[in-house]
């Protein structure tokens, strides 16, 4: 007599017999065309996504039926190119959820349940929109990684080679807390990451080359390539997206949620928008070390044992340089605004604020304290660079850079930042920055209508604004 579960188990490996041909005919075929495309049979597809329909009834079936309900309303293909047994984006305005057969049929059915449910778990936390916006801050493996272990906190019957808490805290010898937020755990690996790379020698590319002989075939799972198809997302707005997934959400609630559920969903429906740049600043400064002295009443934190070795004190200000796109639409009214929150922002922290004004030179650069020692912009609106503000801010060995900018400019900069952490504030009327690497988060600041063009910094109110007037708070 034939079980459920042993017709299931026969199905799976007819499938993977039958997914491990066509490969091998692709591979053969590709010898002598090295054009031709993977051919996936149309009865290898209707069986494949049969498979798929019978982890789905079980989902629906059990306690967790939100997540059957929820892949109903997802459109399904199938990928040999990633390196994940699932893989997701948004295209043709819908959430697609993709699968490479050589990786999702090795996993038992509650496997297949939990890796179908990761991905949904993804979406509920926004961390498409989220992981867009550390990008430029942080390495594709960081933030894969730091995504994997907030999705997988919530999951039992993870894949064998699923990326864990515990397993990222053994291996990179860290001490990282559960239930944290995403960008938590982006930060704390980034460092991690930076250090061990700092620590090794850079190796031959050779055994990289050989492991990834066709682009089109991924054999094995790559944490640092896992999301990689979420790049061929449709551009959305973030707003639309979020109303996109709320109403999908809607339609999945068929009955009780997991507490975790139910709490993620929560913080979605409740989030506002995106932090503003003047929150985002706060934050920063929480993050930036100010420069270091030498001193012998401390020893060496990286070699305590070296008695002729001086230890480290913090006790210099932090330098601070505040870039002001002169040539652009930045207003009066917007940069004294802006340059009040800054000033508030630090004025805790032991610090020294340079501020810049410049096009496509730097044309002025003073220091300030307090808001009467800001001074009338220069009247001069030439083209712009940024690079000539990083080239200064690399040779003053700046601790933080926050550039007001409308982002018009150079789409690559000649001076990459070195040992400093990069704020991009863009214009109420700019559209985007210009550069395609970043190194630093960008904000938009909202603008400032002003009634009197000729506005002086001595006619702006020392009260200011609120910080909650510039953007809505996204927590």
């Amino acid at each position: 007599m034939i079980t459920v579960g042993t017709y299931f188990d026969n199905q799976v490996n007819e499938l993977h017999e039958k997914a491990e041909e066509i490969v091998a005919v692709y591979l053969n075929a590709k010898r002598l065309d090295n054009k031709v495309q993977i051919d996936i049979p149309k009865d290898f597809r209707e069986k494949f996504f049969r498979l798929v329909d019978n982890v789905n009834l079980s989902l629906m079936e059990n306690k967790d039926n939100f997540y059957g309900y929820f892949l109903l309303q997802m459109s399904r293909e199938i990928r040999f190119d990633i390196s994940s047994s699932t893989a997701l984006n948004f295209r043709g305005a819908n959430y697609v959820i993709s699968f490479n057969p050589l990786l999702f049929l090795n996993l038992n059915l509650k496997q297949m349940e939990s890796t179908i449910k990761h991905e949904i778990l993804h979406i509920i936390s926004l961390h498409l929109i989220r992981a867009k916006k550390l990008k430029a801050g942080y390495s594709k493996l960081a933030i894969n990684m730091a995504m994997n272990i907030v999705v997988n906190t919530f999951l039992d019957n993870l894949p064998p080679y699923a990326l864990t808490l515990e397993w990222v805290n053994l291996n990179y010898s860290l001490e990282l807390l559960p239930f944290k937020p995403f960008e938590y755990y982006a930060e704390k690996l980034q460092a991690a990451i930076d250090l061990l790379e700092a620590d090794e020698d850079d190796d031959d590319d050779e055994s990289a080359d050989e492991s990834n002989q066709d682009d089109k075939i991924e054999t094995d799972y790559n944490p640092e390539k896992a999301h990689d198809v979420w790049e061929e997302s449709s551009d959305i707005d973030e707003r639309m997206l979020k109303e996109f997934t709320e109403k999908i959400i809607n339609d999945s609630l068929k009955g009780n949620l997991p507490n975790y559920l139910a709490g993620m969903i929560s913080l979605l429906r409740n989030s506002k928008g995106e932090l503003p740049w003047n929150l985002y600043l706060k934050r920063l400064m929480g993050t930036v070390e100010s420069n270091k002295k030498k001193t012998i009443t401390r020893r060496n934190r990286r070699q305590p044992y070296r008695l002729d070795l001086r230890g480290e004190l913090r006790s210099h200000k932090a330098k601070i340089i505040v870039a002001l796109d002169i040539s652009g639409s930045i207003s009066d009214g917007e940069f004294c605004q802006a340059i009040k929150e800054v000033l508030d922002i630090v004025k805790n922290y032991n610090q020294e604020i340079t501020i810049i004004e410049c096009d496509n030179e730097i044309r002025r650069v003073y220091n300030v304290k307090s808001i009467k020692d800001v001074r009338d912009r220069i009247n001069i609106r030439g083209g712009t660079k940024f690079s000539p503000v990083f080239e200064y801010a690399n040779q003053n060995k700046a601790n933080l850079l926050v550039y007001f900018t409308d982002g018009k400019g150079e789409d690559k900069l000649l001076a990459k930042p070195r040992g400093y952490k990069t704020l991009w504030v863009i214009s109420g009327r700019g559209d985007k920055l210009s550069l395609k690497e970043a190194y630093g988060p960008v904000k938009k600041l909202k603008t400032i209508e002003e009634k009197d063009d000729s506005l002086n910094m001595s006619d702006v109110k020392r009260d200011g604004f609120s910080m909650n007037d510039q953007e809505e708070i996204h927590i």
